[in-house]
């Protein structure tokens, strides 16, 4: 593939966004392919050496910040006539309120996950805490020469430090399960709006 091909396919996948971070992307992947024919290679090695288009456009697609990209979504390519004017003022007892609540339901879901980490956190430091304790008190009973009692403080310890290990790996699986789902779901938006600049 040459390089205008590449960069050609690479406006095309590229043409839900706005025209400056196309034309700056497009921009730095020449250059990209340029230093590497400077340094010898030919030009089809150096656009595969960049590797595919469709990789080129998610990288910068997953770059791009959301709120410039819904900037420019939802800025009007024309000026409003007086009538879309009047139907937006008047349809925004409507439309409004069910944004604010759509907005208030997502900011809602997105605090109580990170809520329920925070929470398998707490329980298991609270757990890690038993297990010292035990650990301890097990510890003191043994040299009291309370055996049984110290035996059954000890076991107590070693089962809560079993526990919190366990919680623990949980808690972080849960915190990467939900950093994807949060990248995932920005992904989601930000193609919504990239197909929706196409179809206009």
């Amino acid at each position: 593939m040459t390089k205008s091909t590449f960069l050609e396919s690479l406006r095309g996948r590229l043409s839900g966004l706005p025209q400056e971070e196309i034309d700056r992307s497009l921009d730095y992947y020449a250059e990209m392919i340029d230093d590497r024919m400077e340094e010898g290679m030919p030009e089809e090695d150096a656009v595969a050496a960049v590797g595919p288009v469709d990789s080129a456009a998610a990288q910068i697609i997953r770059d791009m910040s959301l709120p410039r990209l819904v900037k420019a979504r939802v800025k009007p390519r024309r000026a409003l006539k007086a009538w879309e004017i009047l139907l937006m003022v008047l349809g925004s007892p409507v439309w409004l309120p069910l944004l604010l609540a759509a907005a208030a339901v997502l900011l809602a879901v997105y605090i109580t996950l990170w809520s329920l980490i925070l929470v398998i956190y707490a329980i298991d430091l609270s757990f890690a805490a038993c297990a010292v304790a035990g650990l301890a008190g097990g510890a003191i009973c043994l040299f009291g020469q309370r055996v049984p009692l110290g035996a059954a403080s000890v076991g107590c310890g070693l089962i809560g430090f079993g526990v919190a290990v366990l919680l623990f790996f949980g808690a972080n699986q849960a915190v990467r399960g939900t950093l994807w789902l949060s990248r995932s779901t920005v992904q989601g938006i930000k193609a919504r709006f990239i197909r929706k600049g196409e179809a206009q």
